[in-house]
């Protein structure tokens, strides 16, 4: 069991690491090898959380039962400087402290550095949503329900980092890497589609959508590619991952945990293509969900998995391969701006009103959480692996699709494959166009539109450009 006095002891001593952090001159960390001798190693753990758990934040109905699992999935990549680690965890959210020391401990784990470990969440909401700061501030309430229980996401870091570690063990050479896509379709669509003469947001069709009217609008601005870049030992393909950029919701708020439609498809990717080690990651889809092709009915779900499915296995059956010529990671701080309307005392009236409503009185807990954090100036990591001509782009939090879609224009030479739903402090980072169209996204966002100039400097960073 892990005490409060630890975790207190942690958490102060990265926090004030990343306040020196923040001030370096220029934040940007890059390293490329040439003629490296690449290898990877996997791992996976069950993270599913217990009955009574908290789902999405704490607003809707907790863990009733478990329709299928909820899992972490990795890969280690050693031989270019530093061990590099992606993971992707069935997860809502993991913000702030949570995402840091989830981070520092995996690097403790394999040998390597915080910047260069990338974790994000496929963003499932019938799955936890994790910030400590956040959790600290509703327990001081002492009548909220819980947002994560601490006991639980430290058992799920400690299997994790133990479970990195033990893959190093069996890691094999990657001689080859392929790029591949497939246009999926009929499951993205954005949110951001009904509004009035003006561009302002008169609803929104979120990852379900009944209203026949908006449903027949146009699917609007999306990338309907997904992306897969594969790992090779010589001809035998070792691991495999998968980016499209959908919010990954069917249907929830039932208290059944589950993996979705996107999860699905993976679980039954991964079943069939057992020597291969699939993992998923949701691209930036902060303003796209499947609301357009999804009423929310129980039968759609498997529909969804099931172009899912396809666009993975026709990205791999598309996929090109090449030797492995040269190897980087990229690493550079964010501290965007805290929303100019953040009031402490203001967010503190809500949270301690008795009389409110859970979620609004939690989803304040969050601001304040940022709010602190963007004082203490703990910053954002955004990351970046390169394989010859091959660039993932690591963003935080739910960023729009413009932002992947730009990534991709910056460097039309480089295949660019972005996983977003990195660390969930900011919540949603909207382009700075589309702060005067308001709406649900804009209104619950963090950070004030300056956010944009940050995000679009570090993306070019990061891409060389």
């Amino acid at each position: 069991m892990h005490n409060s006095p630890q975790r207190r002891e942690f958490l102060q001593q990265s926090l004030a690491a990343a306040t020196l952090w923040s001030l370096l001159p220029d934040s940007l960390k890059a390293e490329e090898r040439t003629n490296v001798s690449l290898s990877l190693s996997n791992f996976t753990v069950d993270i599913t959380p217990p009955k009574g758990h908290s789902l999405c934040g704490g607003w809707i109905t907790p863990v009733v039962d478990v329709t299928d699992s909820l899992d972490a999935h990795g890969i280690v990549l050693q031989g270019a400087g530093k061990p590099m680690v992606l993971m992707a965890i069935d997860w809502t959210a993991l913000s702030n402290g949570a995402h840091l020391l989830w981070r520092t401990k995996i690097a403790e784990a394999v040998g390597t550095t915080p910047e260069r470990v990338a974790i994000h969440c496929v963003h499932q909401h019938n799955a936890p949503f994790a910030c400590l700061e956040a959790q600290a501030i509703v327990d001081a309430q002492g009548d909220l329900p819980h947002i994560v229980l601490e006991d639980y996401l430290h058992d799920c870091i400690d299997r994790i980092a133990e479970s990195a570690k033990d893959s190093l063990k069996a890691a094999v050479p990657v001689t080859h890497v392929g790029k591949g896509e497939a246009k999926v379709e009929k499951v993205a669509s954005n949110r951001r589609i009904y509004r009035d003469e003006n561009g302002v947001i008169k609803a929104m069709r979120g990852s379900s959508c009944k209203d026949p009217k908006i449903r027949a609008m146009t699917e609007g601005t999306i990338d309907p590619m997904l992306k897969a870049i594969s790992f090779y030992n010589r001809k035998n393909r070792v691991a495999a991952i998968h980016y499209y950029a959908t919010h990954p919701m069917s249907y929830y708020g039932d208290g059944l945990v589950t993996s979705d439609f996107v999860g699905i498809a993976r679980k039954r990717l991964q079943q069939e293509d057992a020597s291969c080690h699939h993992i998923y990651f949701t691209g930036a889809a902060g303003n796209v969900s499947a609301g357009k092709y999804n009423d929310g009915s129980h039968p759609v779900r498997p529909v969804l998995a099931q172009r899912i499915y396809d666009g993975m296995t026709r990205a791999l059956e598309n996929t090109e391969i090449s030797s492995v010529k040269s190897v980087s990671w990229r690493s550079i701080e964010m501290l965007p701006e805290v929303r100019s309307s953040f009031n402490k005392e203001d967010l503190m009236k809500v949270i301690s009103n008795k009389e409110g409503a859970v979620v609004s009185r939690n989803r304040p807990s969050y601001m304040l959480a940022w709010l602190n954090r963007v004082e203490r100036k703990q910053p954002i990591i955004l990351s970046s692996l390169g394989i010859n001509d091959i660039s993932t782009i690591h963003l935080p939090a739910e960023s729009f699709i413009e932002y992947q879609l730009r990534a991709q224009k910056l460097a039309p030479d480089t295949f660019v494959a972005t996983a977003a739903y990195g660390d969930g402090g900011p919540w949603y980072l909207p382009v700075k166009e589309e702060y005067p169209a308001q709406g649900y996204e804009v209104r619950v966002a963090f950070c004030e539109p300056s956010v944009d100039d940050v995000m679009t400097a570090g993306i070019k960073k990061l891409l060389g450009v």
